[in-house]
């Protein structure tokens, strides 16, 4: 990707200062002395720079109108404006315009180094969003929802209906490995967003501060540490979609903000008096029953029902067995590519293996365990010895025995019900956690609030 600045500059000293500065730092510099010269560049020899650093009055026009105009052609470019003659009306026309900074003349050499870094690096970032988004129109249908079972083609013929739909938020539930992130992708880029940014942020990856500052963004001297602005998640999925994985772990109070955002269409960024309007799609997803934590109040009820305008509910790998007959030669075939193997046979013994197997990791515990099978291969047969999946009878006499460690077996045989497995599991975890609720909440992946909740409905005793 070239690295090219178009300065726009009618004084020739400071213009030719400019792109003898730039030259030697790198960058392909071209130079226009007006705003018809610009043009030409422009739009007759299709130039596509990273940084347009332009003066604010040319002698042949403004260049806000200018911007105005072509911005829809240059809509990855970053426009920095470095002026003598600007005003607050020009600074904030400029700015609602989509420009980077608006400076004043004289501008220390220094300062305008750090801005044109950080714009710099603001528009490699758009054109990565860009190029992906051309990729995943490429890679991302329906279709790459894997499996023929019944509830397989069910989820992939919702798939092509909700791409169809303009809907401005959806809720993708399902266990933990069951391709939430797939179908996040498949919606957005089987979509008429999908030309634009998808941006995703794991809710459960950052802490509060962080997310905070990442999913609305912030202005230089915004807090330690801020030393530029940032530009939000949520503005750079401005006419896409962002999807927020694992939105349960996210902070009611960033939750309220994160809502009002949506009502709104607009936002804040951090240390700002400033409101940016945005045009996005939310896709939510969680392992989590995000409607159960709403009525426990461990979730915003008025989030939920905002983000609810439909959900999508994943099935576990458990209940689709038969798609392994699908998924299994997918994904030797994609690791056979990525490792340079060639794994073509897989004997009935190992199918009975795989297909005797719970999947409590669901479809990324599958492909974990066949990975390592292929890597560990030395011909064309998938080798047994390296599925280290326990056998049925090794389960029941661990279960007999009371040896598990790790784990929590429990019959399928339709002795236990739902509400007895829930029980058993909680009771079994606060046991080999001495009763310590914060540490069988951590084990079981869930919240204090939510396993104190589940003790008090099942009247468990011994807790701490």
């Amino acid at each position: 990707m070239s690295q090219t600045l178009l300065i726009i500059e009618d004084e020739p000293l400071l213009g030719q200062e400019l792109v003898r500065h730039y030259n030697r730092a790198g960058w392909e510099v071209e130079l226009a002395a007006s705003l018809l010269d610009a043009r030409k560049l422009l739009i007759n020899k299709r130039l596509d720079p990273l940084i347009i650093l332009s003066d604010m009055n040319l002698p042949d026009g403004n260049a806000l109108d200018f911007m105005e105009d072509v911005k829809t052609a240059l809509s990855h470019s970053e426009w920095l404006f470095l002026t003598s003659y600007g005003g607050v009306q020009d600074s904030v026309r400029a700015l609602r315009l989509g420009a980077y900074e608006f400076l004043e003349k004289p501008c220390e050499m220094d300062r305008l180094d750090l801005v044109l870094a950080s714009a710099h690096r603001s528009a490699l970032a758009q054109r990565r969003l860009l190029e992906q988004a051309e990729q995943g129109h490429r890679k991302y249908s329906p279709e790459a929802y894997v499996g023929q079972s019944p509830k397989a083609q069910a989820i992939r013929n919702m798939l092509k209906k909700l791409t169809q739909i303009p809907l401005s938020a959806i809720i993708i539930g399902g266990e933990t490995g069951t391709g939430k992130g797939l179908v996040a992708r498949i919606l957005h880029h089987g979509s008429q967003r999908g030309p634009n940014p998808l941006i995703e942020l794991n809710c459960a990856a950052l802490p509060r501060d962080l997310i905070e500052s990442e999913l609305f963004g912030h202005e230089a001297g915004a807090f330690t540490g801020a030393a530029g602005k940032h530009r939000g998640l949520l503005e750079q999925a401005d006419g896409g979609t962002l999807f927020l994985d694992e939105i349960g772990e996210m902070p009611l109070s960033l939750q309220a903000k994160l809502l009002k955002a949506l009502e709104d269409r607009k936002f804040r960024r951090l240390g700002s008096e400033r409101e940016i309007s945005v045009d996005v799609q939310i896709l939510a997803a969680s392992h989590r029953n995000l409607q159960e934590m709403a009525s426990e109040g461990t979730f915003r009820s008025d989030l939920y029902h905002r983000l609810s305008v439909f959900r999508l509910e994943l099935p576990p790998l458990r209940e689709v067995m038969e798609d392994l007959d699908d998924l299994v030669p997918l994904f030797i075939a994609e690791l056979n590519a990525k490792a340079g193997k060639q794994v073509s046979i897989i004997n009935a013994d190992i199918w009975a293996h795989l297909k005797a197997h719970d999947w409590p990791g669901n479809v990324r515990e599958l492909r974990n365990v066949l990975e390592r099978c292929v890597l560990f291969a030395d011909g064309p047969s998938l080798p047994g010895q390296w599925l280290q999946l326990p056998s049925l009878k090794e389960a029941k006499n661990a279960l007999e025995s009371g040896t598990i460690d790790e784990g929590v077996f429990i019959p399928l045989d339709g002795s236990m019900d739902l509400d007895d497995m829930d029980r058993y599991i909680i009771e079994t975890t606060l046991q080999k956690h001495r009763g310590n609720v914060t540490a069988a909440a951590r084990a079981l992946g869930t919240t204090r609030e939510t396993l104190r909740y589940r003790v008090r409905k099942y009247g468990i005793k011994g807790t701490a």
